[in-house]
């Protein structure tokens, strides 16, 4: 029997543990450590809490420790993995509860430590009303703020998806909402026309959009009251903190372990380490892009559930490897559904690629339907092979699952001059024979040709 130790049970250790138990539980005895008090939750859901969309966050706990137990884990919350010793095979636990360490040891070791939120080196962060936004306890504290009278002025400092969503959901609940970031809105997703588009979207529903400003110092009486910029002031009575995440390693950052600069654990297909027996899925270890070709840190719920199922499959003997990714992501601001995948046009000339793109606008539809929406749609290739590295689509009606053509041409290495003839459904009630992903190949052909 083979015992395996999984350090953190959120989105990939406990698909990990799904794994193993599920298909291998007659060989591995499963082991599980998490610091955290409840588990698994999904922190992309904070902002629809926080908003209303959903009453109550149980369904954001898409596991917990009971379910796992029943299916053989033995899993312990609020136990915190303070050290391995890689060569005896052995992990160092500290009970949160009661202080007390001790020790375990294990055949084969997990390590989905997950991220934490970046917090910023700013004055002031030790003032009342300041809420980082990652866990559970996250969303409560921010929950509060809603709840509060005296809090009608809300700052949100980064402007990546949660930081977007939570803007929009403290909006919804009538608080006037700033959202500051020291560059453009989601711009390592999408290209300066749909920034834009977004950015419309915020400022036409009351929402104040301070891009090109960092923020330097929070000022109050023992909590939030401004928030100072390089450039400017803002009313504040809180303020939720949305800047990034890093790799949760720094207790291995001395080890033999092999990390990139950011901490960030390396890893091959199989998500095994530089040291045998131990494996590294989720926020906290690299995975490969398919475009870039080569290993990133790509924090997505959707990377960390494949590399959680990967590394338990590999433990129980099945060899599974990682296809790679293309970083597929999508996001809903006030209505306008909002899709990419790959990389964007500005980032690809940033790194010196030969590249061209195509743009169309059109109506999802024929004419003649009585509904109907526009949609945008952006497609980009390299000129040489002409294999296509990314692309974006926004409408008001949701369109978010096209994306998954593009994600799959990606990976398996399509062309854009195959777009324009692809076999694709036509139905009125849903799409053109010509539909926005064929014209799309289509205007790409003309450039080609």
């Amino acid at each position: 029997m083979k015992k395996v130790i999984v350090v953190g049970s959120n989105h990939a250790g406990t698909y990990a543990q799904y794994t193993l138990l599920d298909n291998y539980k007659d060989n591995v005895e499963v082991t599980a450590y998490d610091a955290n008090s409840n588990i698994p939750f999904l922190g992309c859901g904070i902002a629809l809490w926080v908003g209303g969309v959903i009453k109550q966050p149980d369904g954001l706990f898409y596991s917990n420790p009971k379910k796992l137990e029943e299916l053989g884990s033995k899993i312990h919350t609020e136990h915190q993995v303070v050290d391995v010793n890689f060569k005896e095979k052995t992990i160092k636990v500290k009970d949160l509860k009661t202080g007390k360490e001790f020790e375990d040891n294990y055949d084969d070791l997990i390590l989905a430590v997950g991220s934490w939120p970046i917090v910023p080196r700013i004055e002031g962060m030790d003032l009342k009303n300041i809420v980082l936004t990652k866990r559970y306890q996250d969303a409560q504290s921010a929950i509060k703020l809603i709840e509060q009278e005296n809090v009608n002025n809300v700052v949100v400092v980064g402007a990546g998806y949660i930081g977007i969503e939570l803007a929009e959901a403290f909006h919804l609940k009538g608080k006037n909402v700033t959202l500051i970031t020291d560059g453009e809105i989601l711009n390592k997703y999408y290209d300066k026309e749909f920034v834009e588009e977004m950015r419309n979207k915020l400022t036409s529903n009351g929402i104040k959009v301070v891009e090109n400003e960092r923020v330097q110092k929070f000022e109050g009486k023992g909590k939030i009251e401004k928030v100072f910029t390089d450039k400017g002031e803002y009313e504040a009575d809180a303020a939720m903190i949305s800047v990034g995440i890093h790799a949760n390693t720094k207790f291995l950052k001395d080890s033999e372990l092999k990390m990139n600069e950011r901490g960030v654990i390396e890893v091959n297909a199989s998500q095994e380490t530089n040291i045998p027996n131990v494996y590294a899925v989720g926020d906290c270890a690299t995975i490969v892009s398919n475009v870039m070709g080569k290993g990133q840190h790509i924090g997505l719920a959707t990377n960390a559930v494949r590399t959680g199922i990967i590394a338990g499959h590999n433990i129980g003997g099945t060899k599974l490897n990682m296809k790679g990714v293309q970083g597929s992501n999508a996001i809903s601001i006030l209505g306008l559904a909002m899709t990419s995948t790959g990389i964007t046009e500005e980032v690809a000339l940033a790194l010196g690629m030969d590249v061209d793109s195509v743009t169309i606008e059109d109506n999802i539809r024929p004419d003649f339907m009585p509904t109907n929406n526009k949609v945008k749609i952006k497609v980009l290739w390299d000129k040489k092979t002409l294999k296509i590295l990314g692309a974006q689509i926004m409408s008001e009606e949701d369109i978010t699952l096209a994306i998954h053509t593009f994600s799959l041409a990606l990976e398996v290495g399509y062309t854009i001059d195959k777009l324009a003839t692809l076999d694709l459904f036509f139905l009125p009630h849903f799409n053109k024979p010509d539909n926005f992903i064929t014209k799309a190949g289509l205007a790409a052909l003309s450039k080609i040709l």
